[in-house]
């Protein structure tokens, strides 16, 4: 799809890496995103001056039925290995559809660009769904479950979270709101999420990241993965039941970065 006159169009369809299908969306002031139908994975997501703020490895296969690396990938309908299905479910490494009757868009979005992508089981899907059971993928005195430790049970100690080793952690009944605090480029990124009780935090610090083929080696430096979860408590729906889970990510300007991850911060502001 081109734009007429050499206007850019808030949604755009085209081809990415590997003729992969992505969307397009562009801001009027300037900000953008990408969204690749495979995975309904956003790949890019630029502010009004063009900056990347999110991280995507130099090293993803863009390439079915490997998952994108980086990025924000749709874990569904488990986090990880908690089922019975693939590591993080099967959702990121099916091909999404582009919605043709969306939900009304909340209101105050006239200069929002927007699309509505839906995931349609094919019959392969249905035969492995696990009906028992349906996970979302998916930090003070909060207890939290260590992946490292074959997931048992602890306690935060520490006021915030700070990053000197491999973390792998499922942080449990967290806030609505949890802050990123980056010290370097004096910003903090806001995390809001409703119907996702859980908090997933994990950087493969540099070890890991060297046994990671489609990552970096050093690229662990520059990225952190933080995703909103239901882990702990399978959400269990009868028939004609409906569950929504919400996540919000934002970037803020910051006066006070300590490089650290502090909810209680956010919680307190407005």
């Amino acid at each position: 799809m081109a734009a007429a006159g050499g206007d850019k169009l808030p949604m755009e369809m085209c081809k990415g890496i590997n003729g992969l299908d992505k969307v397009v969306l562009r801001e009027a002031r300037g900000s953008s995103a990408e969204v690749y139908l495979y995975g309904g994975h956003v790949t890019s997501w630029k502010n009004d001056h063009g900056e990347e703020l999110l991280f995507v490895s130099s090293k993803a296969v863009f390439k079915p039925p490997k998952p994108i690396r980086g990025g924000i990938p749709i874990c569904f309908p488990q986090f990880a290995s908690h089922g019975g299905l693939e590591s993080h479910g099967f959702a990121r490494n099916r091909v999404w559809s582009i919605e043709s009757d969306p939900p009304p868009f909340p209101t105050n979005s006239a200069s929002k660009a927007h699309v509505d992508l839906i995931l349609k089981p094919t019959e392969e899907d249905l035969k492995i769904w696990p009906h028992s059971e349906v996970r979302v993928e998916g930090l003070e005195t909060l207890d939290y479950l260590d992946n490292l430790q074959s997931k048992e049970r602890f306690t935060e100690q520490g006021d915030a979270i700070t990053f000197e080793s491999e973390i792998d952690k499922i942080y449990l009944s967290t806030p609505t709101k949890i802050a990123i605090l980056d010290h370097e480029k004096k910003r903090t990124f806001v995390v809001r999420k409703d119907g996702l009780p859980d908090a997933v935090v994990w950087n493969p610090w540099d070890k890991r990241a060297k046994a990671i083929a489609d990552l970096g080696d050093e690229e662990y430096k520059h990225m952190l993965c933080v995703e909103a979860a239901a882990v702990e408590k399978p959400i269990t729906l009868k028939p004609g039941e409906e569950w929504k889970g919400r996540l919000e990510l934002s970037a803020v300007p910051s006066s006070y970065c300590s490089g650290q991850l502090d909810p209680q911060k956010v919680l307190q502001s407005s």
